[in-house]
């Protein structure tokens, strides 16, 4: 049976066989019915348009709750790209396995942060934060607030979590108003810088996510009393260490160990003994690069952290020296007398080992190959088997790494966490590792699922009892519903006087080797009276199987005892001590407290470590708010924008998201005050046939604001029975306690009184904009009238006046013109008679001009009242006119003979200031240069005609 069909079937028997929850929690059956058979008719009976299942923000909504039903509204929504959902008073998140662009940006942010009601805004993590920032602006008992982040490896958590930091760091710093902003920018690059560093020594690409947490962090964001951020403050839990020198098939190591071998220059290459050819036992699959692989931006973390260049070269050679002591490797002596042989090649890793360490090989080898034995003060060496051998070398390695992450942790805690006198609350953000079931369990699954169960149990209780304390303080009849919980199975774990934790540290605690056999036998006798622990007799391997409330996980009891001790020979603490490495002698100086040799009863094992910082942690949580985020994986293969349904349906159901719905939507899950109810919904009872008289809500008179929202309510049931009145709603002392039935009644109520005072108002609106047009219309044609009118005046009043100056400037002008012309024209008497030849009787009719032999062309220019010659040697010039008219004529006609070509006639230009030529009695021409007055002659234009006037004759003509 696959591991998936397993956890289901066991999830189900495991329901039936518990106390069941009334009303709330449906009886399973132990074959989980398909996803597409039984249930599909009774959700297309309820589901009234299955394609509006994409716009349910609240799986509240969905009618009925159930995991199919719940499966294909998150399907819907997963479709069209909305990755959360609000489930009550979870916040679900589904792993979209790309890139999305302005999901988390600044302006997405500040949208969150500065809307007046972020609830009304799509679901959202920045919804989760705000809640919780905005009780501790708000001083909210409790003030302290607890952000938990759960799911399944893969789901998202760890890019949850750092989405969460970057708001905080965002939102909480840009409020400082008192701090210089230098200040700001450094907690905030800080607080955010031990983000990579934590994630590449704590994360490692495992078969179901590239970047898994391997050991849980409680991160406090401390703010002061104007809630600015001021520092921060790590926590973890569990690192799995045992992943330095084990890592499980197709899987790697942590992340910082490849970051060292891809992002080395070749100096670095050198220093650390690492040449690009070699390769390393405990870094499987280092051809398979991940985006977490950023050498560059782990070490500019930890510069702006303030770990110097020195420093870091202390880091990366004990993490070089690590992997150098992965590829040293034992060899059996014929004489069990003798130590493990090193073969050359180990030899040659084990000196590397030892110089990057600043350790002394001989001393080194020794400490791996032998072992100290106490025997009173005396103290007795033994040489170890090649098994023990490897075993010493791996916890050498594994304890190396575990103290300089721890020393990191504090490093960090101490570089960013704020003086206890400076801040005063604080947020938490949780990241705690999923649910792990594996096809082989160890100690570390063990204590990580149990961490679960303690998380899971919180929840549960925490809101349940939160929900219905509330209830009987505000008088509601209410019977307690019983919930299923889970604390049988933590007594199963962690239960007194006897537990398997307790069994554990006790066969720990003996100085013998461990069987598993025996221990299983042990388990089976002490514990048989739990139901939620069995076992399975025909297995060949030694294990036990514990139900929890995500399903049933084996465990392997072979080693589990041994990890629990974990061991740590003081020969080779000793040792580290006197490293010439000062970070690791640092880190050492405090380990003899932990030497194996003190008394057995004594020891700390892992176990009780667990359990104690386990514990801590939820006495902080049990003291703040607690905020859940529920992140869910859509596909094991982690491919973008996939989802299958069975891998889903699994998380759903191991994580009690359809619980959790089915408790929200159990009661009254809407609680509204007195006074933003009447606010909201008090129009109801003022619009319809009952009146009430209006009440001051400001006014400390609860009891009369309690009678008018009874009233309020009485107006909006007053068509159902009494019986569905107290199913739908219940009126508490201080609050309106609602069903979401009840709640979209009122709505639709409101919006129907809202659409008819709307109508109203639109009828009131549109008579009054048609009277107001109405009026304007009217205004305008008066004013129109009147400005046409004054305009019309205007105009035949000027054109008037207009039409007299004309009229006087034309008769000055034609009385000008004619004294002008009478003045120019010759006089007969000014004419002296002289000897002439005799012309043709019609040339003599109608005026002529004759010219004498002329050698060249020359131009002659005409104008009415004469003539003008010009570069002629000998003309001869004979004009005969009997009148004014006749002269035109005869001028307009003019015909100039020539012998060679042609004389050109042009006409008068009055810009030569040529006027006119007169005839002098003695036969002389006389040229008067003078400006013509005949210049303001009478002129009548014709546009169809060159010639222009009595001025300007058009006599150019070629003849």
């Amino acid at each position: 049976m696959s591991s998936a069909d397993n956890r289901r079937n066991v999830r189900a028997g495991y329901r039936n066989g518990g106390t069941t929850v009334e009303g709330l929690i449906q009886n399973v059956d132990s074959s989980h019915p398909s996803l597409n058979d039984s249930l599909e008719g009774d959700i297309k009976a309820f589901l009234i348009n299955e394609d509006q299942l994409h716009t349910y923000d609240d799986l509240t909504k969905v009618n009925p709750v159930t995991p199919a039903t719940v499966l294909k509204c998150l399907q819907a929504r997963y479709s069209v790209k909305v990755f959360y959902t609000h489930a009550g008073c979870t916040l679900v998140a589904l792993n979209p396995f790309q890139p999305v662009p302005d999901l988390y940006s600044l302006d997405v942010m500040k949208e969150y942060h500065y809307a007046s009601q972020p609830q009304e805004f799509k679901p959202h993590i920045f919804i989760v934060a705000e809640e919780a920032y905005r009780n501790v602006q708000g001083q909210l008992e409790p003030v302290n607030q607890s952000l938990v982040v759960s799911g399944e490896s893969g789901a998202g958590k760890t890019w949850t979590s750092r989405c969460l930091m970057k708001y905080y760091a965002t939102v909480a710093a840009s409020s400082s108003v008192m701090k210089s902003q230098d200040t700001v920018e450094r907690i905030e690059r800080r607080v955010l810088d031990s983000n990579p560093i934590m994630e590449a020594f704590g994360n490692a690409c495992t078969l179901r996510n590239n970047n898994s947490s391997r050991f849980g962090k409680y991160i406090q964001l401390q703010l002061d009393r104007c809630q600015r951020l001021v520092g921060a403050s790590v926590q973890t839990y569990l690192l799995e260490k045992t992943r330095v020198t084990c890592q499980p098939a197709n899987e790697r190591n942590f992340h910082i160990f490849y970051q060292m071998m891809k992002g080395a220059t070749d100096q670095q290459r050198k220093e650390w003994m690492m040449p690009q050819d070699q390769c390393f036992a405990w870094l499987p699959n280092s051809e398979k690069t991940v985006e977490e692989d950023c050498f560059d931006e782990t070490v500019e973390a930890m510069v702006h952290l303030g770990i110097h260049a020195e420093r870091q070269q202390q880091i990366f050679k004990i993490l070089a020296g690590i992997l150098q002591l992965g590829n040293v490797s034992f060899s059996s002596s014929t004489d069990e007398s003798q130590t493990c042989h090193l073969g050359e090649q180990s030899q040659d890793f084990l000196q590397r080992a030892a110089e990057l360490l600043c350790v002394s090989a001989e001393e080194l080898q020794t400490c791996l190959r032998v072992r100290t034995l106490k025997a009173g003060k005396q103290s007795v060496l033994k040489p170890c088997s090649q098994a023990e051998c490897s075993v010493r070398r791996d916890c050498l390695a594994k304890l190396i790494y575990a103290q300089l992450f721890e020393w990191m942790v504090a490093f960090i805690n101490n570089s960013i966490c704020a003086d206890k006198s400076s801040w005063c609350n604080f947020i938490g953000v949780l990241d705690v590792y999923g649910f792990e079931c594996f096809q082989i369990n160890n100690l570390e699954q063990l204590c990580i699922n149990y961490a679960n169960e303690k998380l899971q149990q919180h929840f549960v209780a925490h809101y349940l009892r939160a929900q219905q304390e509330e209830y009987v303080s505000e008088g509601l009849q209410w019977s307690f519903v019983k919930y299923q919980d889970n604390q049988s199975c933590l007594d199963l774990i962690e239960g007194s006087p006897i537990s398997v934790f307790s069994l554990l540290n006790e066969e720990s605690r003996l100085n013998r080797a461990s069987d598993a056999k025996m221990f299983r036998v042990r388990l089976e006798k002490e514990l048989s009276d739990n139901a939620n622990i069995s076992w399975d007799k025909f297995s060949k391997v030694a294990h036990f199987s514990v139900a929890h409330y995500a399903g049933k996980v084996n465990y392997q009891i072979e080693g589990m005892v041994e990890k629990n001790k974990d061991p740590v020979p003081a020969e080779l603490i000793n040792l580290f001590e006197k490293s010439d490495n000062p970070l690791l002698q640092e880190i050492f100086t405090d380990k003899k407290t932990e030497n194996p040799t003190n008394r057995g009863l004594s020891k700390v094992t892992v176990v009780s470590k667990f359990k104690n910082s386990l514990e801590s942690l939820m006495k902080i949580l049990h003291t703040t708010t607690p905020h859940y985020t529920r992140c869910i994986k859509p596909n094991p293969d982690c491919k973008p924008l996939t989802f299958k349904k069975e891998e889903v349906i699994m998380q759903l159901e191991a994580c009690g998201i359809v619980e959790t719905i089915h408790i929200s939507a159990a009661g009254f899950p809407i609680r509204i005050p007195f006074q933003s109810f009447m606010q909201r919904y008090g129009l109801i009872a003022k619009y319809s046939k009952l009146r009430s008289h209006c009440v001051d809500l400001e006014a400390d008179n609860n009891d009369a604001v309690q009678q008018e929202v009874k009233k309020l309510l009485g107006v909006a049931l007053h068509h159902l029975s009494s019986d569905r009145h107290s199913s739908l709603v219940h009126c508490g002392k201080t609050k309106v306690f609602l069903t979401q039935a009840m709640l979209d009644l009122l709505e639709d109520q409101r919006k129907k009184i809202l659409s008819q005072c709307a109508f109203s108002i639109q009828c009131c609106w549109l008579r009054y904009q048609r009277r107001r047009r109405h009026t304007r219309r009217q205004s305008a044609t008066l004013i129109q009238a009147a400005v046409r009118s004054w305009l019309v005046r205007k105009r035949v009043r000027r054109w008037n006046r207009a039409a007299g100056v004309i009229q006087n400037k034309w008769k000055k002008w034609r009385t000008m013109l004619k004294s002008l012309a009478e003045a120019e024209l010759d006089d007969a008497k000014d004419v002296v008679e002289e000897d002439v030849p005799v012309l043709n009787p019609v040339v003599r009719e109608r005026g002529s001009v004759q010219l004498s032999t002329i050698p060249e062309p020359v131009p002659v220019r005409g104008w009415p009242m004469g003539l003008a010659l010009a570069s002629a040697p000998s003309i001869t010039v004979s004009l005969t006119a009997t009148g004014f008219q006749k002269m035109m004529s005869a001028m307009a006609s003019l015909n100039l003979p020539s012998r060679r070509g042609q004389y050109k006639v042009n006409t008068n230009q009055y810009t030569e200031e040529l006027a006119s030529i007169r005839a002098q009695p003695k036969g002389s021409v006389k040229l008067h240069c003078q400006r013509s007055p005949l210049l303001y002659a009478d002129r009548h234009p014709d546009l169809k005609s060159d010639v222009r006037g009595f001025n300007e004759i058009l006599l150019e003509k070629t003849l």
